[in-house]
C-alpha cells in the first residue's frame, strides 16, 4: 500500500479521493426486518485533542486501535404475562357456592379453589381431570396413581408406605383417610366425585364465573387460571425467526427499562400470523422498501410467537400484560481489534482504510472490516495492534 500524506498529495500509488462524509452518512442505525436494532460494544477508541485539518478542511483528531468484545442484539417488543390457561368446572351438585376465589389469587397443591355448601374443592396436580369416585375397589387407572403421588407430596403418605400404582390399596385408602381427617371432612377412605380439582401446577386465577350464593350447575365452569410463572410473549417478525431457536439465551428488559434480566426461549410458534400492520410494540411501522412484510400486498407483517421463560421469576413481581423488549443476540465477535467507525476511509477503487501516523505525515493503511458496532468496527490491516493511532475528525 502507498503512503498517502495528509495534505493529499498522494504517493506511488496514485490519487486518493477522500469519501469520508459519504461513508458516515451510510453507517446510521442498522434496522433488522422493521425492529430497532441496539449494538454494544466493550470499549471505544478514546479522541484526542483537536489536530490540524484534514484534506477538505475537515478538523481532525486521534483514536486508539482497541481489543474488545462487539454485539449486535435484535430488539423485539413483547409482553409480560403468565404461561398456561386452565378452566376449572363444578362437579358437585349442591344449594350455593359459598366461597370463591379473588382475581389474581394464585392457589397451590392442597389448598381451596372454591367452595360448594361449605365443603371444599381442593386443588390437586395432575394432568387428568376427575371422572368418578376414588374407593377401594375401583378398575386399575392412571388417576388412582395421580392420586397416590398428590397423597405423598401433602405429607399424608410416604413412598415407603404408600406405592404409586394404578390400584387403589389399603395404604391409598389410609392416606385418602388423614387427608380427610386434617381437611374437617367426614373421614371414609372414599373420594367422591367433585371434591377434588386436578390442574398441571399451582394456579393464578384471571376469571370467576359464578357469584357467592349462585346455584351450582355441575359440568359448568368456575374459574379460568393460568400458571404463576411469569413468561414473555413476542410478535418476532418472520424475516427475523432465523435468529431464535428453542434453548436460545436472551435477556429481557423490564418496563423500568433499566432492569435487564436473562431468559430462555422456550417456544418459537412455526405458524405465521399476518397482522393488520404496525410492530409489535404498537408502533407503526413499514417494512424497508415500502412493501408488505409477509409478501401478501395486505399491508401487514407476517410475525411469529416467541415466548421466553425468566431465568429470576421473582424480579418480574406481579406485573401482568407489561411491555417489555426482548434482547435477542443476531452477531457477535469476541476478542477482535475495532476502530471507530468514523476512522474509516472509503478508497475510490472499493474497500476501507485507516490513516495511521507515518514517516512525513498519515499513511492509510488498507483494512478488512467485519462487525459494526452503534460507535466501533471490526478491522483486520497489517501492523495494526492494541493502541496503534489512528485518525478521526475531531468531534
Amino acid at each position: 500500500m502507498a503512503d498517502v500524506r495528509s495534505d493529499g498529495r498522494s504517493g506511488p500509488g496514485g490519487p486518493v479521493r477522500w469519501r469520508r462524509a459519504g461513508l458516515l452518512a451510510g453507517l446510521g442505525a442498522l434496522v433488522a426486518g422493521g425492529a430497532a436494532v441496539a449494538v454494544t460494544a466493550g470499549l471505544s477508541g478514546q479522541a484526542g485533542a483537536a489536530g490540524p485539518a484534514g484534506p477538505g478542511g475537515v478538523p481532525v483528531a486521534s483514536a486508539q486501535v482497541v481489543r474488545t468484545n462487539i454485539t449486535n442484539t435484535v430488539q423485539v417488543g413483547g409482553s409480560l404475562g403468565y404461561a398456561g390457561s386452565v378452566t376449572i368446572t363444578d362437579q358437585l351438585q349442591g344449594t350455593a357456592y359459598t366461597v370463591l376465589p379473588a382475581l389474581g389469587e394464585v392457589v397451590r397443591r392442597g389448598h381451596r379453589l372454591f367452595e360448594v355448601d361449605g365443603g371444599p374443592v381442593v386443588l390437586f396436580y395432575g394432568h387428568r381431570p376427575e371422572w368418578r369416585d376414588l374407593s377401594l375397589g375401583v378398575t386399575n387407572g392412571p388417576d388412582v396413581a395421580q392420586l397416590d403421588v398428590n397423597l405423598i407430596a401433602l405429607g399424608y403418605a410416604t413412598a415407603q408406605t404408600l406405592t404409586v400404582s394404578d390400584t387403589f390399596t389399603f395404604a391409598t385408602a389410609y392416606a385418602v383417610q388423614r387427608w380427610q381427617a386434617a381437611m374437617g371432612r367426614t373421614v371414609t377412605g372414599v373420594v367422591p366425585l367433585g371434591q377434588i380439582a386436578y390442574a398441571p401446577g399451582p394456579l393464578r386465577v384471571t376469571t370467576v364465573t359464578p357469584t357467592v350464593g349462585g346455584l351450582p350447575q355441575p359440568g359448568s365452569a368456575v374459574l379460568t387460571a393460568t400458571s404463576d410463572d411469569p413468561v414473555v410473549s413476542s410478535a418476532l417478525p418472520v424475516s427475523q425467526e432465523y435468529l431464535v431457536r428453542k434453548g436460545d439465551r436472551v435477556s429481557v428488559t423490564l418496563p423500568d427499562g433499566t432492569t435487564t434480566v436473562p431468559g430462555v426461549v422456550v417456544s418459537v410458534s412455526r405458524v405465521a400470523t399476518a397482522a393488520s400492520g404496525g410492530t409489535p410494540d404498537g408502533s407503526a411501522s413499514a417494512p424497508p422498501g415500502g412493501g408488505s412484510g409477509d409478501g401478501s400486498g395486505s399491508g401487514g407483517t407476517a410475525t411469529v410467537e416467541l415466548i421466553v421463560a425468566l431465568a429470576h421469576p421473582r424480579v418480574a413481581g406481579h406485573l401482568d400484560q407489561a411491555p417489555v423488549t426482548v434482547n435477542v443476540t443476531s452477531a457477535s465477535a469476541r476478542n477482535v481489534l475495532a476502530v471507530p467507525v468514523s476512522a474509516l476511509v472509503a478508497l475510490a477503487g472499493g474497500g476501507y482504510a485507516v490513516q495511521v501516523p507515518g514517516r512525513g505525515g498519515q499513511r492509510l493503511v488498507a483494512v478488512r472490516t467485519g462487525l459494526f458496532g452503534a460507535t466501533l468496527v471490526q478491522v483486520t490491516g497489517a501492523g495494526l495492534r492494541p493502541g496503534t493511532p489512528v485518525q478521526v475528525p475531531a468531534s
